[in-house]
């Protein structure tokens, strides 16, 4: 799967380990900043991440600023991301499974490496499950209130 992945100068401290972690699950990794630990504004690269998965350069993208919070509210007003920050395994893959979640934010203050290593895994081994009609209806559900925003 190819990753867009988007870090502030908090996210740069583990930006190398998060390259490793998911090109070692065989994950292409899409690169698009930060490059230095110099202080940045995530809203700038929740942007590009979540332009990038709209515009079909990558799959999914995947998000770190220092709690996570401010990189999700940037990117989910971008049309047709759907990002959350998901701290547990549980909703770092139900949130794909049942919303269709597109963009996992992550806080490289909350939560170490090893809880992030799984928290990539269960978020990029989860599919949508557009079997099940209460969630595409509810996925409808959201896409027509982002309509009506636009």
């Amino acid at each position: 799967m190819k990753v867009a992945l988007g870090v502030d100068h908090r996210g740069f401290t583990i930006k190398d380990e998060l390259v490793a972690i998911l090109e070692d699950a065989g994950h292409q990794v899409v690169d698009l900043g930060t490059h230095s630990e110099t202080s940045v504004d995530y809203p700038d690269f929740a942007a590009v991440v979540g332009h990038a998965v709209v515009d079909g350069i990558a799959d999914r993208g995947v998000l770190v600023c220092g709690s996570g919070v401010g990189a999700s509210i940037a990117a989910n007003k971008i049309p047709g991301v759907r990002a959350g920050m998901c701290h547990d395994t549980y909703s770092a893959h139900q949130g794909v499974e049942h919303d269709d979640m597109n963009v996992l934010c992550l806080g490289s203050g909350i939560v170490g490496l090893s809880v992030i290593s799984e928290l990539l895994h269960a978020f990029l081994s989860a599919s949508f499950d557009s079997r099940e009609p209460r969630y595409v209806r509810r996925l409808a559900k959201v896409k027509a209130i982002e309509n009506e925003a636009s």
